[in-house]
């Protein structure tokens, strides 16, 4: 069963902070064109629609209100949630990755959670999700240095390997990966996570061909 806990001080800044979370054998593919639909389908109820709009989703909201609690600028570093939605108004193509982070997203713009999924042979937990501290940075998925200090992040035996705007390299889920972490974070609560986790189960089993599948809800 996987350690993973919320540090104390990030509880009290953000009371409502929880962490559902899945870990799965999985078989990675490039591609399925039925998943697809489903992401596209999800999308489709955010076209047309402008962020003035979208930030009002209870979801989206209390992201913004925990970035700001915790003394960031929500605009400069967006929670992955906006930052999926935002490009989805802005009328752009969501990028395609491989099959465990589409679902990753497809769940993420049905529920508006911010969501996260990694290789777990690259990670060495227990884990900790805390606030970021001063001079912590890492390579984030396409879009280099990613600094820490003040933003909620996922940390294991090795450093800082995920945050709610962007995870890192080093734990990214690759084409070679055979087991993944998944997780959705809420802060408001646990509120939706439990109808999110078996909803992403169902997704890995049907499109990445999940097994041994443990889950679990952290406050």
């Amino acid at each position: 069963m996987l350690t993973l806990t919320i540090a104390n001080s990030m509880k009290i800044d953000v009371p409502g902070i929880a962490v559902g979370w899945i870990t799965a054998a999985v078989r990675v593919a490039e591609h399925d064109a039925e998943l697809w639909q489903e992401v596209e389908a999800a999308a489709a109820r955010f076209r047309g629609m402008t962020m003035e709009q979208a930030r009002k989703f209870p979801a989206i909201k209390s992201l913004r209100d925990a970035y700001k609690a915790l003394g960031n600028d929500p605009t400069r570093y967006r929670g992955a949630n906006e930052a999926l939605v935002r490009r989805i108004t802005q009328g752009k193509e969501l990028y395609r990755v491989n099959t465990v982070v589409d679902v990753n997203n497809l769940v993420t713009l049905e529920t508006l959670y911010s969501g996260g999924s990694f290789d777990f042979q690259r990670i060495e937990p227990p884990i900790t999700f805390r606030i970021g501290r001063l001079g912590e940075s890492y390579q984030g998925i396409g879009r280099g240095e990613i600094r820490l200090e003040g933003l909620p992040v996922f940390v294991d035996q090795l450093g800082p390997f995920g945050c709610t705007t962007s995870d890192s390299e080093r734990a990214m889920v690759r084409p070679e990966t055979t087991g993944m972490l998944m997780v959705f974070i809420s802060f408001r609560g646990p509120d939706r996570l439990e109808e999110a986790l078996p909803r992403a189960v169902g997704l890995l089993e049907r499109y990445a061909r999940a097994a041994g599948v443990e889950t679990g809800v952290v406050r």
